[in-house]
């Protein structure tokens, strides 16, 4: 029988899992199927899901995966059977099915969790899903039509990490096209850190704390939302701020998929993973993208809930499950080189280097920079096998 190598989304450590393995399988001109299963046959790009037009922010797969030999499965998986090495999957229709594997691709993502803070669930908008930022941007639109406020004109930003402060810098500029050049607004993000972007290099903080005073976007540190209602948010030390727009950005944990399989997780959830990204435990399945705890090199740094990280480990964990098939040598992952590129609004940009996070530039520059990363770059190749597959490969030059 033909050997199954099943991935588990179609997000970007999915899709490039499934480029990656169908790539070696042909270079050995050996029949694997390799099956993907997601809700739907197209990348969602949820880096820009800050910007307006998110609708906009996809890109079909589908021909990509016919050139190239995968197939796909419109569904949701519900359960993970190592036991019987099986996978529990959810058509458009509600019907249950199973399908078999010998490798297991788990590439599910994550999701923002709202439930520890009451109201938030009810009451925040996130950008966590296509779905959940254009009823962001619905309702931002639709704030022209209240009456003048200040509950109106206020942005509370939960969280002060990278999503909440590209939504946040972008804000000033938006709420100015919809409510007019005259409103008196105001975005507040609030952070339980010390200082803003607190977790990073100095010289980053200080372009981030430069690009907020200039674009007026305040911050309210050392900080914790105690709830948050239609009325806006109560911190826990009883003050509160008024406004109709709550956006959440903070507790981010790995796909609750990871429980079903008996292995060691790190606090967001995620699955521990050897250098070939098989998950500790179970030769048989690998763990990719925000599901997989991952070193990236040898001086203790982790693969972060990044495209830039899942792309690539996409590639690793496609090319080494084909490869324990096909009993060829597997590569084992490695992404030394981290660079972080921040949209800053109408202030422009900010891109650094390394793990310490060298500032390399700013504003305009950084800016262009930016821009085709993340309109160009981080986007499916086109659907043509053998530029697919040159690309897919683990050790081709990526940022």
């Amino acid at each position: 029988m033909r050997k199954q190598i099943v991935i588990v989304g179609a997000g970007f450590a999915g899709m490039w899992a499934a480029l990656s393995a169908a790539r070696l399988a042909d270079i050995h001109q050996q029949a694997i199927d390799i099956t993907v299963i997601a809700p739907q046959p197209e990348l969602r790009v949820r880096p820009r899901f800050y910007e307006k037009h998110v609708q906009t922010l996809v890109a079909p797969l589908q021909p990509l995966f016919d050139v190239t030999g995968v197939k796909f499965l419109r569904g949701t998986v519900e359960r993970i059977l190592p036991g019987s090495k099986e996978v529990s999957w959810q058509d458009a229709n509600g019907e249950s099915h199973l399908i078999g594997y010998d490798r297991l691709v788990l590439a599910s993502g994550s999701h923002v969790n709202r439930n520890s803070v009451a109201g938030a669930v009810e009451h925040a908008f996130d950008l966590d899903r296509l779905e959940s930022a254009a009823e962001l941007e619905l309702h931002l639109k639709a704030l022209a039509q209240q009456p003048e406020s200040e509950t109106r004109n206020t942005v509370v930003v939960c969280g002060g990490g990278f999503t909440g402060i590209e939504m946040a810098l972008e804000l000033p500029g938006r709420l100015r096209e919809i409510l007019g050049s005259d409103a008196k607004t105001r975005v507040v993000v609030v952070e339980r850190g010390a200082q803003p972007g607190g977790r990073w290099s100095k010289e980053l903080r200080d372009v981030i704390s430069e690009a907020s005073t200039a674009l007026g976007v305040e911050w309210l540190v050392n900080a914790k939302v105690e709830s948050v209602d239609a009325s806006g948010v109560t911190l826990k030390d009883g003050r509160t701020l008024a406004s109709q727009t709550v956006i959440w950005t903070v507790g981010v944990q790995a796909n609750g998929l990871t429980t079903q399989i008996d292995a060691p997780r790190d606090r967001l959830g995620r699955l521990h993973v050897n250098s070939e990204l098989q998950v500790v435990g179970h030769d048989d399945i690998y763990a990719t993208g925000d599901v997989a705890y991952a070193a990236t090199d040898d001086k203790g740094n982790h693969a972060l809930m990044t495209c830039q990280h899942a792309i690539l480990l996409g590639k690793f964990a496609g090319n080494n499950a084909a490869a324990s098939l096909l009993n060829v040598p597997p590569l084992p992952y490695r992404q030394e080189m981290y660079v972080t590129c921040l949209d800053l609004g109408a202030w422009g940009a900010v891109y650094t280097e390394g793990w310490d996070q060298r500032v390399k530039l700013t504003r305009e520059e950084a800016k262009k920079l930016k821009m085709s990363i993340v309109s160009e770059l981080i986007y499916p190749p086109l659907a043509e096998k053998a530029t697919a597959f040159d690309i897919a490969d683990p050790l081709a030059p990526f940022v």
